[in-house]
């Protein structure tokens, strides 16, 4: 069916969206049933005593609330080969890897048909309300999307990131077409084997499709960020591949070469021009506007621990309007983003309640006394959720994932009629601590941000970030890591440090540094490239860049 539509209605869809999320209680409790009653016969949920029943309250007493470390045993045994009824009713057949830049190891999870679809509808909805205060007409999308390598596990299953499992289903890419939002690269580019050659043909299938393109977008903020920082080091070179119409050397890979022949043609007309809007910006300020005129917006994650390279980005959009992807991870997705035109720092995502059962823990509050001998509170239902609270999201998918504690901190800002609208505050595991101090990592961006304002003022900026705990000295110290874009002199960076320092509001951390039970912050620079080098690191061990999130711990 999705084959033969030719565009996606954008009204009916927005009407679908607004009819599950009025009564999000009793479709909540309507996708839970169907959820159990497919995967009834699962070895797992029958070790659990259901026995058939799917009433949200029989589900909540019998499955326990778990992490991935619980679930790792039957996951393997899918990996291995096991084809009996695991986690699902119906045998896996993909595995999904996660990046591994959160947790320092990649993990590994279920990934079906089902999913698949939930993954779709997310993308349609958000599509749906962009569309409606953005249109885009006819034409291309600049897509910075890469694939790892898909490879077979023990047991003969393909295993690859979750962003690869997408974009190389053939319903993503007819759901791209329906949305008007074809990539302009070949599959050839978005999936070749050397991420630095595959950057530079999306940069140069960009420019030869420039009239055609209506937006861009990656997976991750920082995705964009580190493409036009790129484009400003080779934009020379594209020029001339466009003039002459061949193919610059430093593409070697042969299928990337032989796909790139069919679409690359001298055109020294589009080469000039493409030289002289470059030749004439101020410090690339307005870049993508210039390069792509028919651009309607930027899209990608804006949130988290994206925010920090939203600055760089607004320099090279211009005039161009940001929107925050939707809200999502390995393990699937839990909201769209349908007010687009609220910039990202004030990003909210309505939760759909049809594409899994979703519970709340609320989270700790009031001060450090009460929180010494704190017992967590029961989770609570979507409905149930409160606004200007924060929860730890549960999830319970349609991939063999049940009451799965996710990890993210979020606050309720409010209710799309009955569906909350959340912002994503943090990983709960993720911390800055010694002792009573508990600084996240918004607390770190927020430090950074505060602390970069010095830098601005000699015209040099962050280029990125990482923090460390050092417990070698007594008393310990955080130590943050910076990657600045140019020289700096001791005296300005010594500020910086002490503004980092001051930065840090968490009670416990102030306290902690009065009394000297924390040491004073270090600020270390380290050599211009060093990120570049963590993310090579890390696309060495099979991450895709579209899944890549510098590690802020």
């Amino acid at each position: 069916m999705l084959e033969k539509m030719e565009t996606v209605d954008v009204d009916e869809l927005i009407e679908e969206f607004e009819t599950i999320t009025k009564d999000a209680e009793r479709i909540q409790r309507e996708t839970l049933r169907k959820i159990l009653e497919e995967n009834a016969s699962a070895e797992y949920l029958q070790n659990l005593g259901l026995n058939g029943r799917t009433d949200p309250e029989s589900f909540k007493s019998c499955v326990p609330l778990v992490t991935h470390e619980d679930l790792e045993p039957y996951i393997q045994r899918i990996i291995d080969g096991d084809i009996s009824p695991i986690l699902t009713g119906k045998p896996i057949t993909t595995i999904s890897r996660s990046s591994g830049t959160t947790q320092g190891k990649p993990k590994f999870l279920p990934f079906n048909d089902e999913l698949m679809e939930t993954t779709l509808q997310i993308f349609r909805t958000s599509y749906a309300f962009r569309n409606r205060e953005f249109p885009i007409g006819k034409g291309k999308a600049l897509q910075f999307i890469y694939g790892s390598k898909q490879s077979k596990t023990k047991g003969g299953l393909n295993a690859g990131t979750a962003t690869t499992n997408v974009y190389r289903s053939s319903t993503f890419k007819a759901e791209m077409k329906a949305m008007q939002s074809q990539c302009c690269s070949p599959d050839e580019v978005i999936f070749g084997p050397d991420f630095h050659q595959s950057l530079y043909c999306h940069l140069l299938c960009g420019l030869i499709f420039r009239e055609e393109i209506q937006l861009v977008f990656s997976t991750f903020a920082h995705s964009l960020v580190h493409a036009f920082r790129t484009f400003e080091l080779v934009w020379e070179e594209l020029c001339d591949d466009i003039r002459e119409g061949v193919l610059s050397r430093r593409i070697t890979v042969p299928s990337i070469r032989a796909a790139m022949s069919k679409i690359l043609k001298p055109n020294p007309e589009l080469a000039d021009l493409i030289h002289k809007k470059c030749s004439g910006l101020s410090n690339w300020y307005g870049l993508i506007p210039e390069l792509f005129p028919n651009a309607k917006y930027l899209s990608g994650i804006m949130t988290g621990s994206m925010e920090h390279y939203l600055k760089k980005l607004r320099h090279y959009a211009g005039d161009l309007p940001l929107m925050s992807a939707d809200y999502g991870s390995s393990e699937g997705w839990i909201g769209a983003n349908v007010n687009p035109i609220l910039p990202p720092e004030l990003a909210t995502f309505a939760v759909l309640p049809n594409i899994g059962y979703f519970e709340f823990i609320p989270q700790r509050v009031g001060n450090l006394e009460s929180q010494v001998h704190f017992i967590e509170p029961k989770p609570v239902g979507l409905t149930e959720v409160k606004v200007g609270e924060e929860y730890e999201i549960i999830v319970t998918n349609v991939a063999g994932l049940y009451r799965y504690r996710l990890g993210d901190v979020v606050k309720v800002m409010g209710f799309h009629n009955s569906t909350p609208e959340l912002k994503f505050i943090c990983r709960r595991n993720l911390l800055l601590t010694i002792n009573i101090d508990k600084n996240t990592e918004k607390d770190l961006q927020l430090s950074v941000d505060e602390a970069a304002k010095l830098l601005a003022e000699e015209k040099q900026e962050v280029v990125d970030f990482t923090s460390h705990v050092d417990l070698s000295t007594d008393p310990g110290h955080y130590v943050i890591f910076w990657e600045v874009s140019g020289e700096v002199n001791d005296e300005v960076l010594k500020e910086c440090c002490n503004c980092l320092d001051r930065s840090f509001v968490d009670a416990g951390y102030v306290s902690a540094r009065k009394v000297n039970a924390i040491g004073p912050l270090e600020l270390r620079v380290v050599l211009k490239g060093t990120f570049q080098q963590i993310l090579d690191h890390y696309l060495g061990l099979g991450a895709a860049l579209s899944q890549f999130k510098t590690p802020r711990y």
